[in-house]
């Protein structure tokens, strides 16, 4: 499948969930800025996909990574990574979303499965995000991080400062 064909506009969203429940399979969706992406993502993108059939990533627009973020943030346009999330083999598909939180996309998307990194927990991760995930019937998995892969890791060391 071409990378471009990975990344689904918000306002199709449900109707490509739809499908996936109609054929079986099992979602899993996984949320955050992925503004310079490292080791650390590939391989919890991979952990991510490996609890399900199907990976979809929820990509913070723009808009809500600098609200997240702050100045400077995000360093690559949503379009561009976007693009490189789709290009990776583990995640079969990308939608951009506007809001700080998931919660708009995981009401819309019902995940079979909520994937998070390693420095959450289930009592640290946003638990309005939780409980819409749990009250669908949708399992909080925490996958462990990569020790010392970090987007602030490698910010810090592109501009000589260190942790």
């Amino acid at each position: 499948m071409p990378v471009q064909d990975k990344i689904i506009p918000f306002d199709t969203v449900a109707r490509w969930r739809e499908a996936l429940r109609t054929e079986g399979r099992r979602l899993v969706v996984t949320n955050g800025c992925f503004d310079i992406l490292h080791a650390g993502h590939v391989i919890y993108l991979a952990a991510a996909k490996a609890q399900g059939d199907m990976l979809l990533v929820g990509l913070n627009s723009d808009r809500s990574v600098h609200e997240l973020k702050g100045n400077g943030r995000p360093i690559n346009t949503e379009g561009d990574r976007a693009t490189v999330l789709a290009g990776l083999t583990a995640v079969d598909a990308v939608c951009v979303f506007n809001e700080v939180d998931a919660l708009h996309l995981l009401e819309t998307v019902r995940p079979d499965i909520y994937a998070k990194g390693g420095d959450y927990t289930v009592d640290t991760i946003n638990q309005p995000e939780r409980r819409l995930v749990e009250s669908q019937g949708g399992k909080i998995v925490i996958l462990p991080g990569v020790e010392g892969r970090s987007t602030t890791n490698v910010l810090s060391r592109i501009t000589g400062q260190t942790e």
